[in-house]
Protein backbone atom coordinates (compact mmCIF):
# COMPACT_ATOMS: atom_id res chain seq x y z
CA UNK A 1 0.00 0.00 0.00
CA UNK A 2 1.45 3.10 -0.66
CA UNK A 3 1.92 5.57 1.91
CA UNK A 4 2.24 9.93 1.29
CA UNK A 5 5.18 11.18 3.05
CA UNK A 6 6.73 14.59 3.74
CA UNK A 7 9.00 13.20 1.24
CA UNK A 8 6.34 12.59 -2.15
CA UNK A 9 6.84 14.31 -4.96
CA UNK A 10 3.20 16.39 -5.87
CA UNK A 11 1.91 16.19 -9.73
CA UNK A 12 -1.49 17.70 -10.17
CA UNK A 13 -4.47 19.06 -12.84
CA UNK A 14 -5.55 22.59 -12.91
CA UNK A 15 -8.83 22.54 -14.51
CA UNK A 16 -12.45 23.53 -14.03
CA UNK A 17 -14.41 21.30 -13.73
CA UNK A 18 -12.13 18.48 -13.08
CA UNK A 19 -13.95 16.09 -11.70
CA UNK A 20 -14.40 13.69 -14.89
CA UNK A 21 -10.33 14.07 -15.51
CA UNK A 22 -9.05 10.50 -15.85
CA UNK A 23 -5.77 12.04 -15.55
CA UNK A 24 -5.17 11.76 -11.69
CA UNK A 25 -5.94 7.47 -12.41
CA UNK A 26 -3.98 7.35 -14.97
CA UNK A 27 -0.64 8.68 -13.45
CA UNK A 28 -1.31 7.39 -10.08
CA UNK A 29 -1.28 4.33 -11.91
CA UNK A 30 1.87 4.70 -13.94
CA UNK A 31 3.89 6.09 -10.42
CA UNK A 32 2.50 2.71 -8.26
CA UNK A 33 3.69 0.54 -11.46
CA UNK A 34 7.13 2.29 -11.25
CA UNK A 35 7.32 2.30 -7.40
CA UNK A 36 8.04 5.88 -7.30
CA UNK A 37 7.52 7.84 -4.30
CA UNK A 38 5.03 10.36 -5.89
CA UNK A 39 1.47 11.47 -6.53
CA UNK A 40 -0.82 13.18 -8.91
CA UNK A 41 -3.58 14.99 -7.29
CA UNK A 42 -6.66 16.65 -8.57
CA UNK A 43 -7.04 20.77 -8.27
CA UNK A 44 -10.72 22.51 -9.70
CA UNK A 45 -9.42 26.08 -9.81
CA UNK A 46 -11.41 29.61 -9.81
CA UNK A 47 -8.46 31.80 -9.26
CA UNK A 48 -5.73 30.47 -12.13
CA UNK A 49 -2.52 33.39 -11.04
CA UNK A 50 -3.69 32.54 -7.14
CA UNK A 51 -3.50 28.89 -8.05
CA UNK A 52 0.04 29.06 -9.78
CA UNK A 53 1.06 30.68 -6.95
CA UNK A 54 0.24 28.20 -4.64
CA UNK A 55 1.64 25.32 -6.47
CA UNK A 56 4.86 27.51 -7.00
CA UNK A 57 4.88 27.96 -2.80
CA UNK A 58 3.91 24.44 -2.60
CA UNK A 59 6.94 22.65 -4.21
CA UNK A 60 4.72 20.72 -6.82
CA UNK A 61 6.74 19.05 -9.00
CA UNK A 62 4.63 18.89 -12.54
CA UNK A 63 0.99 19.98 -13.84
CA UNK A 64 -1.44 19.14 -16.15
CA UNK A 65 -3.72 22.10 -17.40
CA UNK A 66 -7.02 21.59 -19.32
CA UNK A 67 -10.29 23.23 -19.89
CA UNK A 68 -10.65 26.64 -19.69
CA UNK A 69 -6.79 27.52 -18.69
CA UNK A 70 -4.71 26.13 -21.53
CA UNK A 71 -4.09 30.05 -22.85
CA UNK A 72 -4.81 31.84 -19.80
CA UNK A 73 -1.76 30.35 -18.47
CA UNK A 74 0.66 31.34 -20.83
CA UNK A 75 0.78 34.72 -19.12
CA UNK A 76 1.66 32.89 -15.66
CA UNK A 77 4.78 30.42 -16.55
CA UNK A 78 8.55 31.93 -16.71
CA UNK A 79 9.11 30.06 -19.82
CA UNK A 80 7.17 28.99 -22.37
CA UNK A 81 8.97 26.28 -25.47
CA UNK A 82 9.13 26.66 -29.03
CA UNK A 83 5.71 24.19 -29.66
CA UNK A 84 3.81 25.69 -27.09
CA UNK A 85 4.39 29.23 -28.23
CA UNK A 86 3.45 28.57 -31.96
CA UNK A 87 0.50 26.24 -30.62
CA UNK A 88 -0.46 29.05 -28.19
CA UNK A 89 -1.52 27.17 -25.60
CA UNK A 90 0.23 24.94 -22.88
CA UNK A 91 -1.30 21.72 -21.45
CA UNK A 92 2.00 20.90 -19.50
CA UNK A 93 3.61 22.45 -16.67
CA UNK A 94 7.42 21.95 -15.35
CA UNK A 95 8.28 23.34 -11.78
CA UNK A 96 12.48 24.16 -11.99
CA UNK A 97 14.56 25.53 -9.74
CA UNK A 98 14.89 28.70 -12.41
CA UNK A 99 10.33 28.51 -12.79
CA UNK A 100 7.50 27.50 -14.34
CA UNK A 101 8.30 26.22 -17.85
CA UNK A 102 5.33 25.49 -19.76
CA UNK A 103 4.74 23.31 -23.27
CA UNK A 104 2.07 21.73 -25.04
CA UNK A 105 1.81 17.52 -25.45
CA UNK A 106 -1.89 17.87 -26.87
CA UNK A 107 -0.79 17.94 -30.23
CA UNK A 108 1.59 14.75 -30.47
CA UNK A 109 -1.44 12.83 -28.67
CA UNK A 110 -4.28 14.00 -31.40
CA UNK A 111 -1.24 13.35 -34.39
CA UNK A 112 -1.13 9.74 -33.36
CA UNK A 113 -4.77 9.31 -32.93
CA UNK A 114 -5.92 10.76 -36.84
CA UNK A 115 -2.76 8.75 -38.20
CA UNK A 116 -4.96 5.35 -36.99
CA UNK A 117 -7.18 6.45 -39.87
CA UNK A 118 -5.10 8.23 -42.14
CA UNK A 119 -2.26 10.05 -43.16
CA UNK A 120 -1.79 13.99 -42.42
CA UNK A 121 0.17 14.97 -45.29
CA UNK A 122 -1.70 15.72 -47.99
CA UNK A 123 -5.36 16.06 -46.32
CA UNK A 124 -7.96 18.36 -45.72
CA UNK A 125 -9.18 18.56 -42.22
CA UNK A 126 -11.73 20.47 -40.60
CA UNK A 127 -11.15 21.66 -37.05
CA UNK A 128 -14.17 22.30 -35.31
CA UNK A 129 -13.71 24.88 -32.22
CA UNK A 130 -11.06 27.60 -31.90
CA UNK A 131 -9.73 27.29 -28.19
CA UNK A 132 -6.54 24.95 -26.71
CA UNK A 133 -7.41 21.81 -28.34
CA UNK A 134 -8.19 22.98 -31.40
CA UNK A 135 -5.06 25.28 -31.68
CA UNK A 136 -2.71 22.09 -30.82
CA UNK A 137 -4.51 20.38 -34.07
CA UNK A 138 -3.86 22.93 -36.46
CA UNK A 139 -0.46 23.06 -35.32
CA UNK A 140 -0.14 18.97 -35.72
CA UNK A 141 -2.07 18.66 -39.04
CA UNK A 142 0.13 21.87 -40.61
CA UNK A 143 3.46 20.34 -39.24
CA UNK A 144 3.04 17.57 -40.47
CA UNK A 145 1.96 18.48 -44.23
CA UNK A 146 -1.74 18.60 -44.05
CA UNK A 147 -4.47 21.57 -44.44
CA UNK A 148 -7.37 23.22 -41.82
CA UNK A 149 -9.91 24.63 -41.98
CA UNK A 150 -11.68 26.27 -38.84
CA UNK A 151 -14.62 26.21 -38.17
CA UNK A 152 -16.06 27.77 -35.04
CA UNK A 153 -19.25 28.88 -32.99
CA UNK A 154 -17.91 32.32 -32.49
CA UNK A 155 -16.95 33.92 -35.77
CA UNK A 156 -14.71 36.54 -34.50
CA UNK A 157 -12.65 33.78 -31.95
CA UNK A 158 -12.63 31.30 -34.94
CA UNK A 159 -11.25 33.76 -37.71
CA UNK A 160 -8.47 34.66 -35.21
CA UNK A 161 -7.11 31.14 -34.98
CA UNK A 162 -7.58 30.92 -38.71
CA UNK A 163 -5.79 34.41 -39.60
CA UNK A 164 -3.23 33.17 -36.87
CA UNK A 165 -2.34 29.69 -38.61
CA UNK A 166 -3.06 31.73 -42.59
CA UNK A 167 -6.11 29.00 -42.69
CA UNK A 168 -9.42 29.52 -44.06
CA UNK A 169 -12.78 29.75 -41.47
CA UNK A 170 -15.75 29.09 -42.31
CA UNK A 171 -19.26 28.76 -39.96
CA UNK A 172 -20.59 25.91 -38.56
CA UNK A 173 -23.83 27.23 -40.63
CA UNK A 174 -22.17 26.81 -44.05
CA UNK A 175 -20.03 23.41 -43.09
CA UNK A 176 -22.57 21.93 -45.25
CA UNK A 177 -20.77 23.41 -48.26
CA UNK A 178 -17.31 21.95 -47.10
CA UNK A 179 -15.44 18.78 -48.78
CA UNK A 180 -12.50 17.15 -46.74
CA UNK A 181 -11.39 14.02 -45.54
CA UNK A 182 -11.94 14.23 -42.05
CA UNK A 183 -13.80 16.41 -39.15
CA UNK A 184 -11.98 17.03 -35.85
CA UNK A 185 -14.52 18.21 -33.15
CA UNK A 186 -11.63 19.92 -30.59
CA UNK A 187 -14.68 21.53 -28.86
CA UNK A 188 -16.14 20.04 -25.59
CA UNK A 189 -19.62 19.34 -26.41
CA UNK A 190 -20.93 15.83 -26.34
CA UNK A 191 -18.92 15.16 -23.13
CA UNK A 192 -19.86 13.80 -19.92
CA UNK A 193 -22.54 14.51 -18.44
CA UNK A 194 -24.12 16.20 -21.52
CA UNK A 195 -23.34 13.04 -23.80
CA UNK A 196 -26.91 13.55 -25.90
CA UNK A 197 -25.53 16.66 -27.29
CA UNK A 198 -23.37 17.01 -30.72
CA UNK A 199 -21.24 19.87 -32.66
CA UNK A 200 -22.86 19.15 -35.91
CA UNK A 201 -25.73 17.67 -37.72
CA UNK A 202 -26.17 13.91 -38.52
CA UNK A 203 -26.28 14.48 -42.38
CA UNK A 204 -22.84 16.47 -42.99
CA UNK A 205 -21.07 13.23 -41.94
CA UNK A 206 -21.27 11.89 -44.98
CA UNK A 207 -19.06 14.54 -46.45
CA UNK A 208 -16.14 13.40 -44.49
CA UNK A 209 -14.09 9.66 -44.89
CA UNK A 210 -12.80 9.95 -41.05
CA UNK A 211 -14.14 11.49 -38.14
CA UNK A 212 -11.89 12.22 -34.57
CA UNK A 213 -13.27 13.65 -31.51
CA UNK A 214 -10.92 14.89 -28.96
CA UNK A 215 -13.39 14.17 -26.14
CA UNK A 216 -12.45 11.14 -24.07
CA UNK A 217 -15.51 10.86 -21.91
CA UNK A 218 -17.38 8.78 -23.12
CA UNK A 219 -15.30 6.96 -25.24
CA UNK A 220 -17.95 6.84 -27.96
CA UNK A 221 -19.88 10.03 -28.46
CA UNK A 222 -22.96 11.12 -29.87
CA UNK A 223 -20.79 12.46 -32.67
CA UNK A 224 -18.34 9.12 -33.27
CA UNK A 225 -21.70 6.92 -33.08
CA UNK A 226 -23.45 8.94 -35.50
CA UNK A 227 -20.05 8.96 -37.64
CA UNK A 228 -20.03 5.15 -37.47
CA UNK A 229 -23.89 5.07 -38.81
CA UNK A 230 -22.67 6.92 -42.15
CA UNK A 231 -20.12 4.69 -42.55
CA UNK A 232 -17.18 7.20 -41.38
CA UNK A 233 -13.79 5.83 -39.96
CA UNK A 234 -13.84 7.42 -36.11
CA UNK A 235 -11.59 7.91 -33.48
CA UNK A 236 -11.97 8.28 -30.09
CA UNK A 237 -10.35 11.40 -27.66
CA UNK A 238 -9.74 8.29 -25.51
CA UNK A 239 -6.08 7.61 -27.68
CA UNK A 240 -5.23 10.66 -27.70
CA UNK A 241 -5.48 11.28 -24.14
CA UNK A 242 -3.27 8.84 -23.35
CA UNK A 243 -0.85 9.49 -25.57
CA UNK A 244 -0.50 12.96 -24.25
CA UNK A 245 -0.05 11.70 -21.27
CA UNK A 246 2.35 9.50 -21.71
CA UNK A 247 4.57 12.44 -22.86
CA UNK A 248 3.68 14.47 -20.03
CA UNK A 249 5.15 11.82 -18.05
CA UNK A 250 8.08 11.57 -19.69
CA UNK A 251 8.50 15.20 -19.39
CA UNK A 252 8.51 15.00 -15.64
CA UNK A 253 10.25 11.76 -14.65
CA UNK A 254 12.50 11.38 -17.62
CA UNK A 255 11.56 8.22 -17.23
CA UNK A 256 9.94 5.18 -19.98
CA UNK A 257 6.18 5.53 -19.15
CA UNK A 258 3.88 2.05 -18.67
CA UNK A 259 2.12 2.80 -21.42
CA UNK A 260 -0.02 -0.15 -21.53
CA UNK A 261 -0.67 -0.02 -18.02
CA UNK A 262 -1.97 3.70 -18.40
CA UNK A 263 -3.79 2.84 -21.46
CA UNK A 264 -5.52 0.06 -19.89
CA UNK A 265 -6.58 1.25 -16.06
CA UNK A 266 -7.98 4.50 -18.03
CA UNK A 267 -10.24 2.16 -21.00
CA UNK A 268 -11.22 -0.15 -17.88
CA UNK A 269 -12.71 2.51 -15.91
CA UNK A 270 -14.59 4.57 -18.64
CA UNK A 271 -15.60 0.83 -19.75
CA UNK A 272 -17.26 0.01 -16.54
CA UNK A 273 -18.72 3.47 -15.70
Amino acid sequence: MFTVTGTTSTYCVLGNPVAHSMSPLMHNTAFRHLGMDAIYLPFEVDDLPAAVSGLKALNIKGASVTHPFKEAIIELVDEIDDTAKKIGAINTLVFTKGGILGTNTDWVGLVKTIETLLPISDHTFVVLGAGGAARAAVFGIISHGGKAIVANRSEKKGRLLADEFDMPFVSLSKLENVQAACLINATPVGMYPQEDDTPVPTQILTRYKAVVDVIYNPVQTKLLKEAQSQGCMTASGFEMFVHQGIEQFRIWTDTTPPAKEMRDVVYQRLMNK
